[in-house]
């Protein structure tokens, strides 16, 4: 006797069902994972070498074609909390996929713009999609683990971005110099069909995990509006104080409107039944601590690899493909120690692989400080081995304790606003190195601009580049040995404290 299937199940459900099914379900999850969040990884960082060709397609000055790379990251920035929130309410698969549909459409948009305000609109587009895929990318891996893999869980994932970022210069190049800069958007287009394909068979679905039979609440929609502006508002002021200065009146404009926002976020949060993020999380020591520290990393660490291509380059005179392959190691460095911590903490806490990554990145940063204007190559590589480690022992077990603070139906959310953090304290990092060298330059008696470094090629300009480079590495340096001083004084979470 035939028995027939039930309705909506296909032929392929046999397979899927074993997949699901299987006892190595997690590595299932895991590669599909990695599919996609290493090819948005390699995407973004493919698209800015692809930056110098677009502002020659479209005759576009620096400023102006910065807004490619700024669009995305002030987009993906804004939405990161709401698609976080959504994911817990809705269930993270459908978030997951529909951040790839986004995605993919926006490539394809981008690759084919005629014009350059269209560019523009693909890549807002786009980070509007990738807030969907990276809110949700470490909370899937993080929850399919069991709680005693969950650093190891972890880690794997900051080996995903680590590939991803090694690989995304090397591939963008190839593509921009074989086949022009629209090759890397299409790109995108066939990795995010893999990559949905790949979710979709591999994923569960349903209600979201502790939410059975409840139905989805209420979402935040004034808290979404609330956090999403006041971020623009930070971050258009932080990218831009550098070059306007940070007491011109657009500047403290734009500070003082993102922190009356932040307080009605706050004042709204405290009120409204089912909030966009729970402030009682913070009454955990763990959560708060380790949030705090893990900003104070990527405010000291954000400036590697934003000035040491110009010092490579500009400062030293290496030709780009050359500066690139210096700087592989600090990501190798990174992919290789973070499932290393993360294994680590499941045996000896969390605490103490966070302290030592700190301890390195701030050997590293030190070394970077004592750079001069005919230093080799090994004192550079030498430093961002060390950087990029730390920050790969550091992120995968601080991150665990974050997690492991929060009960798993919250992980999404908190995903979501750890990448804001990292997010926002980046750029703040990128603005405050910046503004060090261009008023270090600026005392000197030299125009207070990196664009001077290209268009001056006098040994003095770039002696106090350097100079003002080395200041700034101080700097990191001591934001890397505070969040050391965090990490100690963080203690351990005894698994999820908080109720749903």
């Amino acid at each position: 006797m035939r028995v027939s299937r039930p309705l909506g199940i296909s032929a392929a459900a046999g397979p899927v069902r074993r997949i699901v099914e299987s006892p190595h379900y997690k590595w299932w999850v895991y590669f599909a994972i990695a599919i996609g969040m290493a090819g948005t990884v390699m995407d973004q960082s493919g698209v800015n070498i692809a930056i110098p060709r677009i502002a020659d397609h479209f005759v576009a000055d620096i400023p102006t074609v910065q807004w490619v790379a700024l669009g995305y990251v002030l987009s993906t920035s804004a939405m990161l909390l709401p698609a976080g929130r959504l994911s817990d309410m809705i269930g993270r698969k459908r978030v997951y996929l529909g951040g790839f549909v986004i995605f993919m459409a926006a490539a394809a948009l981008g690759g084919s713009s005629q014009n350059f305000p269209v560019l523009i609109l693909a890549k807002v587009v786009q980070g509007i999609g990738a807030a969907g895929i990276q809110s949700n990318g470490m909370a899937v891996i993080a929850d399919v683990f069991p709680d005693r893999e969950r650093g190891k869980a972890l880690g794997l994932y900051m080996a995903i971005i680590g590939t991803g970022s090694i690989s995304g210069p090397i591939v963008g190049g190839l593509l921009v110099s074989g086949l022009g800069w629209r090759s890397v958007f299409f790109a995108g287009v066939p990795v995010s069909i893999v990559a949905m394909v790949a979710a979709w068979a591999v994923l569960k679905g349903g209600r979201p995990e502790g939410r059975a039979g409840s139905g989805p609440r209420s979402f935040d929609w004034a808290g979404a509006s609330l956090s999403s502006a006041a971020l623009i508002s930070f971050l258009l002021g932080m990218t831009n104080a550098y070059r306007m200065g940070w007491t011109s009146p657009p500047i403290l404009a734009s500070f003082v409107i993102a922190f009356a926002l932040l307080a009605g976020f706050l004042w709204w949060e405290n009120r409204t039944a089912d909030p966009m993020l729970d402030l009682t999380f913070f009454n955990s020591k763990v959560f708060s601590v380790g949030v705090a520290a893990r900003s104070l990393s990527f405010l000291g660490s954000s400036a590697v690899f934003f000035l040491l291509p110009f010092y490579l380059i500009e400062g030293l005179g290496y030709p780009a493909s050359s500066a690139g392959l210096i700087l592989v190691p600090g990501a190798l460095g990174m992919a290789i120690t973070g499932p290393l911590s993360g294994r680590l903490s499941d045996k000896v806490g969390t605490r103490w692989p966070a302290v030592l990554g700190m301890a390195m990145s701030a050997a590293g940063m030190i070394i970077f400080s004592r750079l001069t204007i005919d230093s080799p190559a090994y004192h550079v590589i030498v430093g961002t081995i060390l950087t990029g480690s730390g920050m790969g022992t550091f992120s995968s077990a601080n991150t665990s304790a974050v997690l492991s603070s929060m009960t798993r139906e919250k992980y999404g959310i908190v995903s979501a606003f750890v990448n804001v953090v990292r997010t926002s304290s980046n750029v703040t990092g990128v603005a405050l190195a910046t503004t060090i060298v261009t008023f270090t330059m600026g005392s000197l008696g030299f125009e207070p601009s990196l664009a001077a470094l290209a268009d001056d090629g006098h040994e003095g300009v770039r002696g106090a580049f350097i100079s003002g480079m080395n200041r700034a590495f101080l700097v990191g340096a001591g934001f890397a040995v505070a969040a050391l001083a965090l990490s100690v004084l963080r203690g351990e979470s005894q698994g999820a404290r908080l109720s749903g």
